[in-house]
């Protein structure tokens, strides 16, 4: 079991909050304009929002901005999201300013400004014990995995850099993680999975 150390137990939190409200108030504008954008390329609604699982599994909602149509097949059923996934809609992602509104969540303790992930609620019985000490700490905005490639990683290597973070949380290494997060952003580097524009559905492990 993971076992807090000062910065965790003290000033991750507080650090998290000041950041994360600073980061939105010089955003807004950006934001603002991305909402409008959103609003007239896409239309209404202009936020995503979904239920995450976050820390020891409790349930969040998620604040993204809306990159994807509902277009759905002749049975009411939704297209694969590289369909749904608009032209505007990959250009937010590949910048990532669809995740901005996050931000909220970060303020609110739902989530970190580093962290793993938070993935889908319906993946939750699909780990196995190792996989699961993800959610000894609160999900992140950028984590460990998403300065390693990202969505060009396996579901495995992710939950690797993920437990591997859990298990060696430092006021230094999350703001190397932070200050890579800007630089990859401006890069655009792995943004899309090897063989999808969006990250295969994990379906739990051969081994487990």
């Amino acid at each position: 079991m993971h076992k807090k150390g000062f910065y965790e137990r003290f000033i991750k939190r507080p650090q998290d909050f000041l950041c994360a409200l600073l980061a939105l108030i010089v955003l807004s504008p950006l934001l603002a304009v991305m909402i409008f954008l959103v609003r007239v390329i896409m239309g209404p609604p202009v936020f995503f929002t979904q239920e995450r699982p976050g820390k020891d599994g409790k349930i969040f909602r998620l604040y993204k901005l809306r990159t994807m149509t509902d277009q759905r097949d002749e049975n009411g059923k939704l297209l694969p999201d590289e369909k749904r996934l608009t032209r505007f809609g990959r250009f937010i992602r590949s910048t990532s300013m669809d995740e901005l509104p996050a931000l909220v969540n970060v303020i609110k303790g739902d989530m970190s400004l580093v962290g793993p992930r938070p993935l889908l609620v319906r993946y939750l019985e699909r780990y196995d014990d190792f996989q699961a000490r993800r959610h000894e700490v609160r999900p992140g905005f950028t984590g460990l995995a998403q300065i390693n490639g990202r969505n060009t990683l396996s579901w495995e290597e992710k939950f690797n850099l993920d437990v591997e973070y859990v298990d060696n949380i430092t006021f230094l290494q999350d703001w190397k993680i932070i200050l890579k997060t800007v630089v990859i952003v401006f890069k655009r580097e792995g943004i899309n999975s090897p063989s999808s524009m969006t990250m295969e559905e994990f379906m739990g492990s051969a081994k487990k």
